[in-house]
């Protein structure tokens, strides 16, 4: 077992840079951005000291709303490289969630695009900063987000008023010398935060997951390792960098490897077929629903993928039928999985490309290195035999700091013996294969993303039509889980399922909206008052004809 890398995210790019300055470090296909390794280190420590010329200081915080654009990658590491925390900000978001995050986090910095699917991001922005535009760049004040000075814009149109173009970054650089960023840089400490990435809990509002360095760079190591990545190798990045699964599976895996990165800026089955069989990728990422979207597509048989080897599947559980059309028909013979959560930076188990197809299909792999984990009784604490389903426990140097300013719900999730529980439920057998049968937790995780109940029901709870809601998910075939709202209305027919699902819609990310909405008297409860879900969850499931869906889930 190698040891642990004690280096930080931009000392490890500038490693690279020098070890392999004039080979493909990244390379997009739908616009013309294509840098070697030391283009893409210079070009990062620029921006970096760009943007230290507008205020931007060692533990400060820079949020990024963005999509897989050049721009987002050269953010995350000239942040990293003057010790500022990336904050990421999820693609999907509306003004509602914008608010909460922007405001949590402390964040002094917004690098934003135009906007993604449905969502106006400059529209967003000035309706929840409406007198930036009339402020001068640098000078916005807002007493609601105390700590933000700067908008910064990555977008294709004119700038908008009150904010300042990403390449102006490239310009202010001359306003900071090169000394000054050194001393700044040469100061970092792996064991610093880097990045803060936003995830649904047990309970309320999201939390900002504190990582640091030494969490991710690790993590990434080992997770290439799995999949036996070296310089040869080049990965397609269609999986969104505002996850782990981007930031760590997919950039981490490759900064530690030396391995090609080849973003796709949000997926579409045709962009990153074409971006293999291009580029003659050696790996892809993805969410089950990605790799079925592109096996189902009309043109798939047109592409083809001569190098292409390994990946992830991750997100949700893979149908057999699946993983043998991958390996069959996309030559993906050493296609991997992966299990984790953001708390753990995030893999804690992975198969490897020697483990058998059954084996990849069946479980999430065995625990990695320097990582321990258990699987315990979640009444008592005390670790269950093999084959015995009980929360599973992780404890290394892949957990997090903690909760940004959440110190109560930190404690909650780790235990004072530094064991990290995930509010999953598990199983491991003799020879150390885990498989993940359900959550204790109330989570619903729909094609790949988290989304947790109460955020939705609370602001449900906000329109003065709604007397109570209760938001549980349910099966679906397609992406593992729907939501599904149930509503006690102050006035039966105040409202409709269509009024339902526009309020959400136009205030939260897409992936939040309802599939159903069903309008109920009352509740099943316990004797004590407790609203059961589970019953609602079986309710539901019969209401709307879920159960096959919810036997595929139970396969």
């Amino acid at each position: 077992m190698e040891p642990l890398m004690n280096i930080t995210v931009g000392k490890l790019l500038e490693q690279v840079a020098n070890t392999y300055p004039d080979d493909r470090a990244v390379t997009y296909t739908d616009r013309d951005y294509r840098r070697t390794w030391r283009e893409f280190d210079e070009e990062c420590c620029r921006v970096a000291r760009g943007l230290m010329s507008i205020g931007v200081k060692k533990g400060d915080h820079v949020a990024i709303w963005a999509t897989n654009v050049p721009e987002w990658l050269i953010t995350l590491f000239a942040s990293a490289k003057i010790g500022a925390v990336l904050v990421t900000v999820n693609t999907n978001y509306k003004v509602f969630e914008l608010e909460y995050l922007l405001r949590q986090s402390d964040s002094k910095v917004l690098v934003m695009i135009d906007g993604f699917k449905d969502a106006d991001y400059v529209q967003i922005v000035n309706e929840l900063c409406p007198t930036l535009a009339h402020s001068a760049v640098g000078e916005y004040h807002n007493p609601m987000l105390p700590f933000l000075t700067h908008v910064v814009y990555a977008g294709k149109k004119e700038t908008p008023a009150g904010m300042m173009n990403f390449q102006e970054l490239y310009t202010l650089a001359e306003n900071t010398p090169a000394e000054q960023f050194q001393a700044v840089y040469d100061s970092l400490d792996p064991q610093e935060t880097i990045n803060m990435q936003y995830t649904s809990g047990t309970t309320g509002f999201p939390k900002g997951v504190m990582l640091t360095h030494y969490n991710i760079v690790n993590n990434g190591r080992s997770i290439g390792d799995c999949m036996k990545f070296s310089h040869a190798d080049k990965l397609c990045i269609p999986v969104p960098f505002f996850h782990c699964f981007g930031l760590v599976l997919a950039v981490m895996a490759c900064l530690t490897h030396a391995t090609g990165m080849v973003p796709i800026e949000y997926y579409r089955p045709t962009s990153v077929m074409q971006a293999i069989q291009d580029e003659e990728c050696t790996a892809v990422h993805g969410v089950p629903t990605m790799f079925i979207a592109m096996l189902e597509h009309p043109d798939f048989k047109k592409y083809r993928f001569p190098k292409l080897r390994t990946g992830i599947m991750a997100g949700s559980p893979c149908p057999i039928k699946v993983m043998r059309q991958v390996v069959d028909e996309m030559g993906m013979h050493e296609i991997t999985i992966s299990y984790g959560q953001t708390e753990a930076s995030p893999v804690c188990t992975m198969t490897t490309t020697q483990d058998s197809i059954e084996v990849r299909v069946s479980t999430v792999g065995r625990v990695m290195p320097h990582i321990e984990a258990k699987i315990v009784d979640p009444e008592t604490g005390e670790e269950v035999p093999a084959n015995t389903p009980g929360e599973f426990c992780a404890r290394g140097y892949n957990v997090m700091k903690g909760y940004y300013k959440m110190e109560e719900a930190t404690a909650q999730a780790i235990d004072k013996d530094g064991w990290l529980h995930s509010g999953d439920l598990a199983t491991v057998d003799e020879k150390g294969y885990y498989k993940i049968t359900g959550r204790i937790k109330d989570m619903i995780i729909r094609g790949g993303e988290n989304i947790y109940p109460k955020e939705i029901e609370e602001f449900l709870y906000t329109n003065p039509k709604i007397s109570d809601v209760q938001v549980i998910g349910v099966p679906s075939e397609q992406y593992g889980e729907e939501v599904a709202a149930c509503i006690i209305l102050k006035e039966p027919g105040s409202m409709t399922e269509e009024d339902v699902k526009q309020a959400v819609k136009s205030h939260m990310a897409r992936h939040k909206v309802p599939k159903y909405v069903a309008f109920m008297e009352a509740f099943p409860m316990t004797a004590s008052g407790k609203i059961q879900k589970f019953k609602l969850r079986e309710w539901a499931v019969e209401q709307f004809h879920l159960g096959d869906a919810a036997q595929i889930e139970t396969a």
